[in-house]
């Protein structure tokens, strides 16, 4: 899951980012509302975490944007404004959730995993499948059977994006900007490699899963050999 973080407080955004990371979150991170606005409409992300008292635009006017323009990623406003009237605003905009600093790691935690089954309509929280193997979306294990092994980040997160999109086609293009990030250098190559290493552990493990090249457009899984 790749997470968009639009925070004008460095220590914050810094401390958020950290926590998106240890929980294998891909996260990317802007300073002010109209580069936050940028990166949103974008539409890679899979959920937002948006301040309300952002230099340049604020969160208020970065969500009525996005709206208006169909951009439905799930946004969670995180700020310090307790007032009723700022929650009701920023629901009645389009805000997906709202909490305020101070906040509770687990609490942000189980409201960001919230919005990302929203978002991808998945149902189980612990695991994803696709034929015979299955992603624990807690120890990050890749399963086939008796058979299993820990995926590194990188791994991980492409994972998880070829299991919630089934048999659908991904571009290399998309691989980049969901896993690398929009303003990332990555090249195709980053992508070959990282596809390489999945395979090598799909065989590892036994699975009849393969990740299977769609020339000229990008990767697919399939569930045969």
């Amino acid at each position: 899951m790749r997470i968009l973080i639009i925070e004008d407080e460095e220590a914050i955004a810094a401390a958020l980012q950290s926590i998106m990371l240890k929980n294998k979150y891909l996260t990317d991170v802007c300073y002010d509302g109209i580069s936050g606005l940028d990166s949103a409409m974008t539409g890679i992300y899979d959920v937002i975490i948006l301040d309300i008292n952002l230099p340049k635009m604020n969160g208020f006017e970065v969500l009525r944007t996005m709206r208006l323009n169909r951009i439905a990623t799930p946004v969670l406003m995180l700020t310090a404004r307790e007032e009723i009237a700022d929650k009701v605003a920023g629901l009645d905009i389009g805000a997906d959730d709202y909490m305020t600093k101070p906040f509770d790691t687990d609490e942000l935690l189980a409201r960001i995993r919230s919005l990302g089954r929203r978002s991808s309509g998945a149902v189980c929280e612990n695991a994803l499948s696709f034929h015979d193997v299955s992603l624990n979306l807690s120890t990050y294990e890749l399963t086939c059977r008796n058979s299993s092994l820990k995926l590194g980040l990188k791994e991980f997160c492409i994972m998880e994006l070829f299991i919630k999109n089934g048999s659908a086609v991904i571009s290399k293009e998309q691989l980049i900007e969901k896993i690398w990030g929009y303003d990332s250098n990555a090249e195709y190559n980053n992508v070959e490699v990282y596809i390489s290493f999945i395979r090598k552990k799909l065989l590892h493990i036994g699975s009849e899963v393969t990740i299977k090249t769609v020339r000229g457009v990008g990767y697919c899984l399939s569930a045969g050999k």
